[in-house]
């Protein structure tokens, strides 16, 4: 919830202090409350990642949308296109605020992605089993299973450096991808099929003893409720749909949703092994997420050449924005120290039986 009201705001703004100022506060975070667990080790690539997603925004801005009117930087030449193609510029003369507009829309999105990595760098994705509805338990296993490929790619890749460092093996350029990408391949996909055995041996995937009309009902109520969700955010989104079909189809999507979990929990049987408990330090986290979306929003709605500046002038800044960003380095300081074994180990996650 922290992550994701911190990625709320970000996809809120444009500006670019803004956007380095929830960076920041995401990786001062992870710095501050990782363990050295596998999943852990992941924050790195997703900061290359977000570097990697401003880059290529900006190139993308550059190939397809220099032509933009202010202070050309580099005057390229227009290459022309087919009739098929109109309305779409190749190249042209590359100006400051085409530069600077590739360079907004890529760091919001690189801080998006930045945030949604530290809460894989800081959650146990295997303990998030423990915390899901019933009726969710077989797609949360899978997603568990897809949250623990990247963390586990990265370790297998600290590993393979770590083992050729070791041997001096100086091996570089094609000849040297390859022989750091095939082991770390094969190391994801030996862990991957170990993975599957044990959740096999024990049970996970298991289809219950509901009967037919159980299951009817189920899908019932899981579909309308969707089509209840869908139908309602589409008229609260769309001011020139009917809005009487805002709050009521939201709500009634809601109800029934709710209900087919319920109807659905109730054919899965299992058992939760020293659950987590929710203290105070986990409402302050939860809550400082939501506060950080919030007055992020409040931003936009009361001063939105803060929020989305313009390229032609500096963005500028308001106390309430700056308290936004800061706002979330609150679970640094807020939340315990994470348990370690007296090796150095991240404690053991907790365990979920079927």
């Amino acid at each position: 919830m922290w992550a994701l009201g911190l990625a709320a705001a970000a996809s809120r703004t444009t500006n670019p202090w803004l956007l380095g100022l929830l960076t920041l506060t995401a990786c001062v975070t992870v710095l501050a409350r990782r363990t050295d667990a596998p999943w852990a080790l992941s924050f790195r690539l997703y900061l290359w990642l977000g570097l990697l997603v401003v880059v290529t925004r900006v190139l993308f801005r550059v190939l397809l949308g220099g032509g933009l009117g202010g202070t050309v930087l580099l005057p390229l030449p227009t290459v022309p296109l087919p009739s098929w193609a109109a309305g779409i510029t190749l190249l042209g003369p590359v100006t400051s605020e085409s530069l600077l507009a590739g360079l907004y829309d890529g760091m919001r999105l690189a801080t998006v992605l930045i945030c949604v990595g530290a809460a894989n760098a800081l959650a146990n994705p295997r303990r998030l089993l423990a915390s899901l509805p019933a009726a969710l338990y077989e797609v949360g296993t899978a997603l568990v299973v897809a949250l623990a490929v990247f963390p586990q790619l990265a370790e297998s890749l600290q590993r393979v450096r770590r083992a050729r460092r070791l041997r001096g093996d100086p091996a570089a350029g094609t000849r040297g991808l390859r022989s750091l990408v095939v082991p770390v391949l094969e190391d994801a996909l030996e862990r991957s099929l170990r993975l599957a055995a044990s959740m096999d041996s024990r049970g996970y995937g298991r289809a219950g003893s509901a009967t037919r009309g159980q299951r009817r009902l189920t899908g019932a109520l899981l579909v309308g409720g969707l089509l209840g969700l869908c139908v309602g955010s589409y008229a609260f989104l769309d001011s020139s749909a009917p809005q009487v079909l805002a709050a009521p189809m939201l709500v009634l999507g809601v109800l029934l949703a709710g209900a087919g979990f319920v109807v659905a929990g109730r054919r899965v049987r299992r058992t939760t092994y020293r659950p987590d408990p929710w203290r105070f330090p986990e409402a302050v986290t939860a809550a400082t997420g939501i506060t950080v979306a919030v007055l992020m929003s409040v931003v936009a709605a009361r001063t939105p050449l803060v929020a989305s500046p313009d390229v032609t002038g500096p963005p500028g800044l308001t106390a309430l924005a700056l308290l936004a960003g800061v706002l979330g380095l609150v679970p640094a300081v807020a939340t315990p120290q994470p348990l370690l074994q007296p090796g150095g180990e991240p404690a053991p996650a907790v365990g979920v039986g079927r």
